[in-house]
């Protein structure tokens, strides 16, 4: 992503809004946001903040990968205490633990999202549009759809369990400070997402620079959001025009491990950047979070892989895969601790174990929803389904690649572990396919009961979404009869 160190004190103006609570939607300066931005330049700025406010801890910066594979089974905790615990007990209610940040972190971003397409369209209605400011509103609205996307399965049933109860509030435009928006439903927020992405596809570029939303990202949203929606020709089409058409190539089995260290690597099609002086977290990153306690200074050990997730990669010992990770802290043989965002010489190519990109969608992730896009046609194409599977599953040289005959929902699904572990991917695939869910609950020591959830779980467990915190039903009475069930 582009330095914008330069540029903070124009973002100060432009980025107005407060992170707190997303119903400071027009604070009392709020005149030099709808009048900040009046050409290429200023959008070019909003953009760039944007992107940069996307790596917040609160966000892909730290919280929202862990919390996909915390909940997932996945991940596993060592130690009670260290942080974020209760992503993996359960242990949430609209007083405690509610983890408000993901909504208010990503509705300040929406907010964000919002005054930049106002704005754009009065340029617009002015007759001074041009090229740039199209790709800036596409950009804008690819990244309204995915920070939409991402809330509505963190606030709202799966779309094919119920996609008729509460989603979340549709904010597409800048609100007065006294608005009240309710909830829409979960089918009225994908379609929504829908909209946009349909809307931002045709007003991007195919060859956007390193950092950015581009053509191929937003056709990559799309196959994520339509594999959600079992819309699987369409995830299949996008997918396929992704892999055919797009300028990503798979890693080789030599370039997968480096390729943790390095940035903007062949795969990547949208990839977040992260610097030792912009965004970076530090002792508070993704990658110290992951990494075993001591490896590095303030590294804690918070997650490690369960054992689940090592038993599934034993499978081959010689998975180019392991190269990734380390020995943890319960023994010298164990491999649980990762190394995705620490790099696996703890240095990358910033020369910092905490300043590594956070790699967002990949290329071998459209390959995997392709095969299982391929399956599960009316029509299942077994052939292809196999095809794509076996361009990740070649990770494992050891494993016999899958034919027509052999290939099955739950190899793609296990694949997908392997290949996306760490990258927040799991807890949702398991809740969409109605799979249970379980937790590596021997591996704390000393053992502990963990009291807010079973063993294991299913998606009617009401604590697979998350609840509305008690500050925001304080601020927002028009949703306080709208708690998700249980609450």
């Amino acid at each position: 992503m582009k330095k914008i160190t330069t540029i903070i004190t124009v973002l100060s103006i432009l980025l107005l809004a407060s992170c707190e609570d997303f119903l400071e939607v027009k604070p009392s300066n709020y005149a030099a946001a709808e009048t900040s931005i009046t050409n290429e330049a200023d959008a070019e700025v909003a953009i760039n903040g944007l992107m940069r406010k996307m790596t917040s801890s609160n966000y892909y910066g730290r919280n929202f990968v862990i919390y996909g594979d915390a909940k997932g089974g996945d991940f596993a905790l060592r130690s009670q205490g260290r942080g974020l615990d209760a992503l993996y007990t359960f242990n949430h209610s609209a007083t405690s633990n509610s983890y408000s940040g993901f909504w208010s972190q990503i509705y300040h971003n929406i907010l964000q999202a919002n005054n930049l397409l106002a704005n754009i369209a009065k340029i617009e209605e002015a007759g001074n549009a041009t090229d740039d400011l199209n790709e800036f509103k596409g950009q804008a609205l690819t990244a309204r759809a995915l920070m939409y996307f991402d809330l509505v399965r963190m606030y709202g049933k799966p779309y094919n369990m119920d996609k008729a109860s509460f989603g979340v509030p549709l904010i597409l435009e800048p609100l007065d400070a006294s608005a009240q928006p309710t909830r829409a439903s979960v089918e009225a927020v994908y379609g929504q997402i829908m909209d946009d992405l349909t809307a931002g596809a045709p007003l991007l570029s195919t060859s956007a620079e390193d950092g950015y939303l581009n053509y191929y990202a937003n056709l990559a949203i799309q196959a994520r959001v339509n594999l959600f929606m079992e819309n699987y020709t369409a995830a299949l089409a996008d997918a396929e025009e992704i892999i055919n058409d797009g300028p990503y190539s798979l890693y080789s089995n030599e370039e997968w491990i480096d390729s943790w260290s390095n940035e903007f690597g062949s795969e990547s099609i949208l990839e977040l950047g992260i610097y030792p002086d912009e965004a970076d977290l530090g002792r508070g990153s993704l990658g110290f979070y992951l990494l075993r306690l001591g490896t590095v200074k303030n590294a804690m050990g918070w997650f490690m892989a369960s054992d689940y997730w090592i038993n599934r990669m034993s499978e081959d010992l010689t998975d180019v895969r392991w190269g990734i990770m380390d020995y943890d802290e319960s023994s010298t043989e164990r491999f649980g601790s990762c190394r995705k965002y620490a790099g696996v010489d703890l240095a990358g190519d910033k020369g910092s174990t905490s300043a590594v990109n956070v790699k967002l969608i990949r290329l071998s992730e459209i390959y995997l929803i392709a095969a299982e896009s391929a399956l599960a046609l009316p029509t299942p194409d077994r052939v292809k389904a196999a095809g794509y599977l076996n361009q990740i599953r070649k990770r494992s040289p050891a494993l016999a690649p899958a034919d027509e005959t052999t290939v099955t929902l739950d190899m793609i699904i296990d694949e997908k572990s392997k290949e996306l572990f760490a990258e927040g991917h799991r807890y949702f695939d398991m809740l969409r396919l109605n799979r249970t869910i379980e937790f590596n609950d021997e591996f704390i020591t000393p053992a502990v009961v963990i009291i807010h959830r079973d063993k294991t779980i299913t998606r009617d467990f009401y604590k697979i979404i998350l609840p509305i915190s008690q500050a925001e039903l304080d601020a927002n009475p028009a949703i306080a009869s709208q708690q998700n069930p249980g609450y």
